[in-house]
């Protein structure tokens, strides 16, 4: 990690990314005692640990960073998807989305809100992405 993605994952932990981890993380506490939900608890805790610090870093899907499908990016991975939508996409998505626009309102604040933008889509959908250095 480079001195600047350093300095902007210390000032993303303050501006909103420690709480909205801790989101993830009760997600993927809640899907692991459910049983059923263990293949989303795994993706839950992956995803918690890049919202706490996701400069540096980004979300690809795993078919195009491999070049070759797998189950969690087939029809398997859509039903996946659309589970995780359900139960716990779309309030994770509208935290990170309050939260990129309170952060929106001030310039400071620009850059952090438009991360918290793209952690939205991946509250979304993640089934079938994995995490890179960027």
């Amino acid at each position: 990690m480079g001195p600047f993605s350093l300095l902007f994952n210390l000032l993303w932990i303050v501006f909103g990314g420690f709480w909205m981890a801790v989101g993830w993380a009760v997600a993927g506490v809640i899907m692991a005692i459910t049983i059923i939900g263990l293949p989303w608890a795994r993706a839950a805790f992956t995803i918690a640990a890049y919202t706490l610090l996701p400069f540096g870093q980004r979300a690809v899907s795993r078919d195009a960073y491999f070049g070759q499908e797998d189950i969690g990016t087939g029809p398997l991975g859509l039903l996946g998807n659309v589970i995780w939508f359900v139960l716990a996409g779309w309030w994770l998505a509208l935290g990170h989305l309050v939260t990129a626009l309170l952060l929106a309102v001030t310039i400071v604040g620009i850059p952090f809100a438009w991360a918290h933008l793209k952690l939205a889509g991946l509250a979304l959908w993640p089934i079938g992405k994995v995490i890179v250095p960027a």
